[in-house]
């Protein structure tokens, strides 16, 4: 088994960990999730494998060396530790179905306190690294984009969300803050 293989055995590992650990209990207010989270996980099942099987059929390769293979193992570790990081930030305010815990608050420090989706932007890192892997521009701008829309689609719903639950503290949170990207988007 290959350096890459056991990154994203680890990769799907603490997701499917994240999944299992941080799901809205009976005190929770009720999932307002919309299916998001079953569009998330088609999203990147359907994008991980039309990407690879893209990568064989069709040559559009991103660079010649295979030294950024292994910067894009690095990107997906890195994905990882920003991913795994954001979600101890928010502690038990953390979940993978969107809700609201009781006594739930706003986080503003650490990663929260410059961009409001730190989860999705490590994430995002993860599946930038892993379309690098594939050393194919398609299959990098398929799996990307993908999972881009997929989350741009999810973050709409948990702004609408936290923006009923605490009104106008989240909206000015939101003036100061990116969604993704510091000082960008």
């Amino acid at each position: 088994m290959n350096l890459f293989s056991i990154v994203c055995i680890v990769w799907i590992l603490s997701e499917v960990m994240l999944n299992r650990l941080t799901r809205a209990g009976k005190s929770d207010k009720p999932s307002a999730d919309k299916n998001s989270e079953l569009y998330i996980w088609l999203s990147i099942i359907v994008s991980l494998t039309v990407s690879i099987v893209v990568s064989k059929m069709f040559l559009f390769p991103i660079f010649i060396n295979d030294w950024f293979l292994m910067m894009g193992i690095i990107i997906i570790i890195l994905g990882i530790i920003i991913r795994l990081a954001a979600v101890k930030q928010l502690g038990r305010f953390f979940t993978v179905d969107v809700t609201i815990r009781k006594d739930h608050q706003l986080m503003q420090s650490g990663f929260y306190k410059y961009i409001r989706h730190p989860s999705y932007t490590g994430s995002l890192i993860s599946f930038l690294g892993f379309g690098l892997t594939l050393n194919n521009w398609l299959s990098l701008a398929i799996v990307f984009l993908a999972v881009l829309t997929t989350f741009i689609h999810r973050m709409n719903i948990e702004e609408k969300v936290l923006t009923e639950q605490f009104g106008r503290q989240y909206l000015d949170y939101c003036s100061k803050t990116k969604r993704l990207i510091p000082f960008v988007y």
